[in-house]
């Protein structure tokens, strides 16, 4: 799984306390949705990035990046040690036999492969960066739109 998350920390955390204690399912709904939206920006960055990963074949959303492109999403916790928001291309929503391929691809983990399904002949795959590219250069701005919607929802707790 690549992922990169926005967390203000403590604040956040905090924030999820007191409105576990409120037991106000209108402001935790809008939370929710507000830290959504702060990172909802990233999400066709890294789409359109994986989209550009170099083939021979053409785009397909039955292919490889394609299904790389399905794996993309935003998680949003709000609740627990791990409270934030985090860009993720989750292995786990690949298809069996494929839930290394967004490490592969990033380079973060070797990436091999039978040749056309021979297990005897086995070739190691360049990787092509596409995630961290495109997610570092936007994470500052990433960082400050969820500090304004922890500033908000702050604010409206007091």
């Amino acid at each position: 799984m690549i992922g990169m998350s926005m967390r203000t920390g403590d604040d956040l955390r905090r924030i999820s306390r007191e409105l576990n204690r409120m037991n106000n399912a209108e402001v935790k709904k809008r939370f929710r949705k507000e830290l959504r939206g702060a990172a909802q920006p990233f999400v066709p960055l890294v789409r359109n990035s994986i989209k550009a990963i170099p083939s021979k074949r053409p785009y397909s959303a039955d292919g490889l990046r394609g299904q790389m492109v399905k794996a993309t999403r935003i998680e949003v916790r709000t609740v627990g040690r791990d409270a934030g928001v985090a860009i993720r291309v989750d292995g786990r929503k690949m298809p069996s036999k494929m839930k290394s391929l967004p490490k592969g691809m990033e380079g973060t983990k070797r990436w091999r492969h039978p040749v056309f399904g021979n297990r005897e002949v086995w070739v190691t795959q360049q990787s092509h960066p596409y995630f961290f590219k495109v997610v570092r250069p936007a994470a500052v701005a990433g960082r400050r739109a969820a500090a304004r919607v922890v500033d908000s929802i702050t604010h409206d707790i007091r």
